[in-house]
């Protein structure tokens, strides 16, 4: 790290300094799959369209397991290119196989690209700049998200809603400088050596969790313009539910396991939904809650609604699916939420010790 960026960390409070970076690392491309026939052609191709030295890259694609013509599709697209190589990850999840790729990794920089997006041909050159400019130990860009179906435009009409997104630095792409997490990642290597890998049985949020640690240990994440990528969010209203449950679920597991968070962002669509149910509860027996309910109820609509025309200007023929994308995302969150809560909390612990215990 040079002088001036070395100071420039310690006067933000980033206690871990890192060595400078060789003037051209080799890079890792890291891109985990199941099941992604769809679209594991489209993130391959950008990882060997990346400008970047050719012999200063490699491409490990780890498979969950996938049953479509994901892997043949791989092992097809390594035989025309031998930086590409097909690994297998036994533990499924995602957070798995990045850890499979991690330890089989050559490079000083890890980028992670993850299936459903699409990236800049200088994802690569303008990750590994941010790392050296900064001194981050991981560096990304926004989440910005791209439609293929009508829905898809509805859900990414939607995620511009400070509704949707609530005020996440990494969902902004205006955005620029030190955040709580970044979308997909590109590291220094000696991140994994510092904190840990990813959390192995992780199913979801396992990027957050190790942001985290990350900035916990005294290291930084940094959110740069010039990291370009796009994903395409889900396409199907059940999706989105199961997608936003499981994140709710995810953001639980985190809480319970780093006791603390770093925002009181993530528990936002909980509290609201504990604070509905609560009136309800009361709403036979107490006049005031069920005018309380009413009024909340009433308020939340007006606001999905206003935001609903706010930010689909000219896209008239989806507002009918868009007006379901942000009740849909708050509820399947803070549901996951608390069944996150209950399936990992100290509660389900002592439950499971007492049935072995029989």
């Amino acid at each position: 790290m040079r002088q001036g960026d070395e100071a420039a960390a310690l006067v933000l409070g980033r206690t871990l300094v890192l060595p400078m970076l060789p003037p051209v690392p080799l890079v890792t491309i890291v891109i985990p799959c199941l099941d992604e026939e769809d679209y594991i052609d489209n993130v391959v191709q950008a990882a060997t369209a990346q400008q970047w030295p050719r012999d200063k890259m490699e491409i490990l694609v780890v498979d969950g397991g996938s049953r479509d013509r994901t892997r043949v599709m791989v092992e097809e697209l390594g035989r025309r290119d031998e930086r590409i190589r097909l690994l297998e990850n036994p533990g499924r999840f995602q957070s798995a196989g990045l850890n499979v790729a991690i330890r089989a990794a050559r490079g000083a920089v890890i980028c992670r690209m993850d299936a459903h997006a699409e990236y800049a041909p200088n994802y690569v050159a303008a990750s590994v700049e941010a790392l050296r400019a900064t001194g981050a130990m991981n560096v990304g860009g926004a989440a910005r998200p791209l439609a293929r179906s009508p829905y898809q435009q509805a859900v990414a009409a939607m995620l511009r809603s400070r509704l949707g997104f609530g005020g996440s630095a990494y969902r902004d792409a205006s955005r620029e400088g030190w955040v709580e997490s970044v979308f997909n990642g590109c590291f220094r290597r000696e991140v994994f050596d510092i904190v840990g890998m990813y959390d192995p049985l992780a199913r979801t949020n396992e990027d957050a969790e190790l942001n985290q640690r990350i900035l916990e240990a005294g290291g930084g994440v940094y959110l740069a313009r010039s990291i370009i990528a796009h994903y395409y969010p889900r396409d199907t209203l059940r999706g989105l539910a199961r997608q936003y449950f499981a994140y709710g679920q995810g953001r639980a597991r985190t809480l319970l396991k780093r006791r603390r968070l770093l925002s009181l962002r993530p528990i936002v669509p909980f509290l609201a939904l504990a604070t509905v149910a609560l009136l309800a509860a009361a709403s036979p027996y107490w006049l005031g809650a069920r005018t309380l309910l009413a009024f909340l109820a009433i308020f939340y609509a007006i606001a999905v609604a206003f935001e609903t025309v706010r930010v689909t200007p000219g896209l008239g023929g989806v507002r009918g699916r868009a007006l379901t994308v942000l009740p849909t995302m708050h509820v399947a969150h803070a549901s996951g939420f608390f069944l996150g809560l209950l399936r990992f909390g100290p509660l389900a612990g002592a439950l499971r010790g007492a049935s072995r215990g029989r």
